[in-house]
């Protein structure tokens, strides 16, 4: 039996503690109806027998405490909700015992921004994760020793497992599923919770609000020129002598307080407005490019796959309103 310890956090995202319950509860009882034995053996654990979720609008009563648990073969954090600080150091008492039974041989993996309480762990320094595309900053400044797997649905790194945003947790469980039992027990998992087995990228779902959160007023003024002037020609110089700097101190300066260089910057506005009026307008390729400020079609295409996952066509077919 695969053992599977669920870990039930404090203000944990009801959701994302019962998926797993029920994707390997429900895995077993495909593997009775086609005469194989269960393989999982699910346990929901926690700090305390009882825990509050979202903030205490749901109790769960969990089946083992963390101090009951000794060894075990997965253990899965669930995402957290609210304040990503507060929920961690709300679950700090649950870190040693997620690195002891790490150190014991078990794998780990996180749920979307379950990953705050995993990278408290130090189990992520010096490794890949995924997390929710709307956590990315937050994400970095509070652990800058993990790399953020920026579009990833699913990062795998030395037996540690982490998904994207919020229904990207599926996916994950179902990549598990896969690992712990064979593609077609996979496949009828996918088809019974209609989820897309090999979704590998959360890219088309991203919303670019401009990376705002930090205390440089000088960059700031330049972003919101970039956002207002995105469809005129826009030089890095241009941008320098708004700031009133030099060029290179420009530059530096704008990537530590964005995390982008001033070209992805632009860039990223550029699409967040095509995007825009793929969803809400019937306009094609072209017209859309040149509205947007690109004239090659060649490097238009390009830079939308880039930060969507998808080609400019087919993101309208898959997101126009019209």
């Amino acid at each position: 039996m695969k053992r599977v310890s669920i870990f039930t956090p404090e203000t944990a995202v009801p959701s994302a503690v019962s998926g797993p319950r029920y994707v390997f509860t429900t895995a077993n009882q495909f593997l009775r109806a086609s005469g194989k034995p269960p393989l999982f053996d699910v346990k929901l654990v926690g700090c305390k027998k009882e825990v509050k979720l979202q903030e205490g609008v749901f109790t769960v009563s969990v089946d083992q405490t963390i101090d009951q648990v000794t060894s075990t073969d997965l253990v899965i954090i669930p995402a957290l909700f609210g304040d990503m600080k507060k929920a961690v150091a709300l679950n700090k008492d649950a870190i040693p015992w997620i690195v002891e039974q790490h150190t014991n041989g078990a794998e780990i993996a996180s749920l979307c921004v379950g990953a705050f309480l995993l990278a408290a762990s130090g189990l992520l320094d010096g490794k890949k994760c995924s997390t929710h595309w709307a956590y990315y900053n937050e994400f970095q400044d509070a652990f800058p020793q993990v790399e953020v797997a920026e579009g990833r649905v699913i990062t795998e790194d030395a037996g540690i497992y982490s998904s994207g945003g919020a229904n990207s947790l599926w996916n994950l469980l179902l990549y598990l599923l896969e690992k712990y039992t064979d593609r077609d027990t996979a496949i009828l998992a996918s088809k019974y919770f209609a989820i897309d087995i090999d979704r590998s990228s959360q890219s088309a779902f991203t919303i670019f609000k401009g990376q705002k959160e930090h205390n440089d007023n000088d960059v700031l003024r330049i972003q919101e020129y970039l956002e207002k002037n995105y469809k005129d020609k826009i030089t890095i110089d241009e941008l320098a002598d708004l700031g009133a700097m030099s060029r290179r101190s420009f530059e530096r300066r704008f990537k530590k307080a964005t995390k982008n260089t001033a070209i992805e910057y632009l860039q990223r506005v550029k699409i967040e407005a095509a995007k825009r009026d793929f969803e809400s307008t019937r306009k094609n390729v072209n017209d859309v490019m040149y509205d947007v400020g690109y004239t090659d079609n060649k490097a238009f295409r390009t830079v939308f796959k880039r930060f969507t996952g998808l080609t400019p066509i087919a993101y309208r077919n898959k997101y126009s309103k019209m």
